[in-house]
Parts: C-alpha cells; structure tokens; sequence
C-alpha cells in the first residue's frame, strides 16, 4: 500500500493544524494561532510567532515551515502592474501578476467599452454597477488583483497563449498555489488592498483540481486570507467532469470564467485544442448546469484573433450559443507573444464584435491591456526560455 505523503505546512487547513497540535499536547487555540501566523499575517519563520510556547516553534520548525517560494525578479508596467516571476524550492519558475484596477469615473455605462482586468473576477453585481472612481473602494484604498498560476506550464496547448509553448512541466502544490498570495500581499504598495484573487495565470486550474480545490479552502478560510468567495475566480478551457465538481464542492460559489474563444467546435478545436475532448455541446451542458447563487454570472473570455474568430458573423454565433446563459463576456483582443504569426484585430473589428453582443443585451466589456509592456498581460506568461511546442493554427 502507497503511504500518503504529508501535506506540506503551509497548505494545511486549520483542521489539521488541530491534529497536529494534539498530537504536540497543545491546546485548540495553538492551531488557531499557526493558521493565523501563516495566512492571515504571512509569517512563515516559527521563530517569529511569539505567541506559541518554543516547544510548538521547534516543532513547526521540524515540520519543515518555511518559505515556499522567493521573488526571482520583479517588473513593473507604466501602468504599475507588477509581473512577479517566483521561483520555486525545486528552482522551477512561474509568474504571478498584480494588477491594480484604475477604472475610473463612478458612473457605469450602459455598454462600457473598456472594462479593468478584475473585470473577470466574480463580484457582487450591486458593486460592479456602483463602482470607485481611480480604482479606490469606499474606505479609498485601492484595489489590487492578484493573478496567480497552477502549473509550471501547461498542458491544454491553447494556441494563443505562451504558457503552453513547453507544455506541462508539473503540477503546483497547494501551498506553491497559496504562497503566491502571501507573496503578493508583501508586495503590495502603501495603500493597496488585495481585493480579488483570479486563477488565470500559468496553468490549467482544473487540470490540477486537488490542490487547486485545497487553495481555494485556504484562501477564503476567515482566519487566514479571508478573501469572499465572491471575490475567488477560477477560469477553466473547458474540463466538463471538473467544471461540474466545482460546482459541487463549492456549491457554485467560486466565480467560473470560462476561455470560450469560438462559437462553432471547429473553430474552437483549432484554437483550443480540448474542445476535441469536450466540445461545445458537453461544456454548454456543463455551464448551464453550474449552480450559479442569485445574481451571479459565468464570466465568458473570448480572445480576439485576427482573421480567425473575430467577424461579426462569429459574434452572431456567440450570442445564440449563449441565449438563456447568465454571462458576462470579456473580449480579450489577443495579446502578442513570441514566434506567433497570430494576432489582435483592428479596434473597428472589435467594437462591430462588441456592439453585436451588446445589442442582444449582453454585458460585454472590452479588456484593458494590463502590463503588456511587461509580457504580463492576457496570454504573456511563460516558462523563462521555453521553447515553443504548440503548433499555431492554419
């Protein structure tokens, strides 16, 4: 029989900090503690958490508590998004990617034509419909989201996007996924809150479900992180079975963005190349299924590429393929990455693609290029050196 391996320090619930501190003859307010040590306040030295007996600090120590992950090198846009490439213990590299929201004026409009990145994460519609003028919440501190990655690499191979050009390198463990955000809290500037948190950097969320599903629990547990679910997207290229486990582990409370891309499965197969597995009418199913909470909406991203789904015909197809769906839709005009002959349409083509959508009374936004002058944009992230393996579409 295979032993199980521990689960690592930091991706541990307050449940089993619980057993854990039995098993040293601590009391129940000990693990309490450690949790809040490690998430609430990003503590991760045992000799700095000076509450605890120094029995319980040699322990923790002993269990290997530690930093999970450290700052290789840290780039800053005009825009004052700031892509972290985060290196890992094992030297393997991903990135993760903070972007303040600098939306502004405080009336929304009917059919905004531009819309900030946390656009994507789920948030209360009573919010999104008052919004903050300069990115600033009604205690006028500025909203940060944080995009954070799941995989080194990735493995789906979707052809306009640069963490698939080495394709999967490994899985991320809960706790290299949650030591993304503590990392990201330290690097916040005087003023800025971590307001939402987007699992749409490197990786396939839902390709590594477990410990996707583990950081989830961590990250919006109230003694730790204590982000709202409302405030937690995962987005996915389409996993049916796994679409629908979220939807039931959480009882649709984590926001779901779904890369779409195309209306027809064989223009979604060319770009997507998962579509072949779950095409379009098994993830429709699976959508319509999802158990969204009153007032909440499945966040639609469709990445724009020139002279290949980006005709005002292919946003007819995509209004009819979402009719009866609660959505809102993110048109992401693809963003360029290296060795790619592929690339965004012209702002006319985009705002024809746009006003189709918005006439059939969809709420469809443009997405702002965040940080693009850093690759850290939509579709930019990568491997540090990675060769490229996907094969671009025809």
């Amino acid at each position: 029989m295979t032993a199980v391996a521990p689960v690592p320090p930091v991706a541990r619930t307050a449940e089993e900090w619980g057993e854990a501190v039995r098993q040293w003859r601590g009391r129940a307010f000990h693990a309490k503690q450690i949790f809040r040590w490690i998430h609430a306040r990003g503590v991760l030295d045992p000799s700095k958490m000076t509450d605890l007996p120094a029995s319980m600090r040699e322990a923790l120590a002993g269990e290997g508590l530690g930093e999970v992950v450290s700052i290789d090198t840290e780039r800053r846009a005009d825009d004052q998004t700031r892509k972290i490439l985060v290196k890992l213990r094992d030297g393997a590299t991903i990135e993760t990617v903070l972007i303040p929201n600098v939306t502004g004026g405080k009336s929304r409009l009917p059919n905004p034509v531009e819309q900030d990145a946390d656009a994507a994460a789920a948030v209360d519609d009573e919010e999104e419909e008052i919004g903050y003028g300069n990115g600033e919440t009604d205690q006028g501190i500025a909203r940060v989201t944080q995009c954070i990655s799941t995989q080194v690499g990735c493995a789906m191979g979707c052809v306009f996007c640069a963490s698939g050009q080495a394709g999967l390198k490994r899985h991320l463990g809960a706790d290299e996924i949650v030591a993304q955000v503590i990392l990201g809290r330290s690097r916040l500037d005087a003023g800025e809150q971590l307001r939402n948190v987007v699992f749409m950097g490197m990786g396939e969320p839902l390709h590594n479900y477990d410990a996707t599903a583990r950081a989830l629990r961590l990250i919006t547990h109230g003694d730790g992180i204590g982000l709202s679910s409302r405030r937690v997207t995962v987005s996915t290229s389409g996993l049916v079975p796994e679409i629908e486990r979220l939807g039931k582990d959480f009882a649709g409370n984590i926001g779901l963005a779904v890369s779409l891309h195309a209306a027809d499965d064989e223009t979604r197969s060319r770009l997507l190349p998962i579509n072949k597995k779950y095409p379009l009418p098994k993830l429709m199913g699976a959508l319509r299924a999802y158990p969204l909470p009153h007032r909440r909406r499945i966040t639609i991203e469709y990445t724009l590429v020139a002279g290949r789904n980006d005709d005002v015909s292919e946003a007819r197809k995509l209004s009819r393929l979402l009719r009866g769906l609660p959505v809102k839709i993110n048109l992401i005009p693809m963003n360029p990455i290296a060795d790619s002959a592929l690339g965004p349409p012209d702002l006319t083509s985009v705002l024809a693609f746009q006003k189709v959508l918005c006439d059939d009374s969809y709420s469809c936004f443009i997405r702002r290029r965040r940080g693009d002058d850093v690759s850290a944009a939509c579709g930019q992230l990568a491997l540090a050196g990675a060769k490229r393996k996907i094969r671009l579409v025809s």
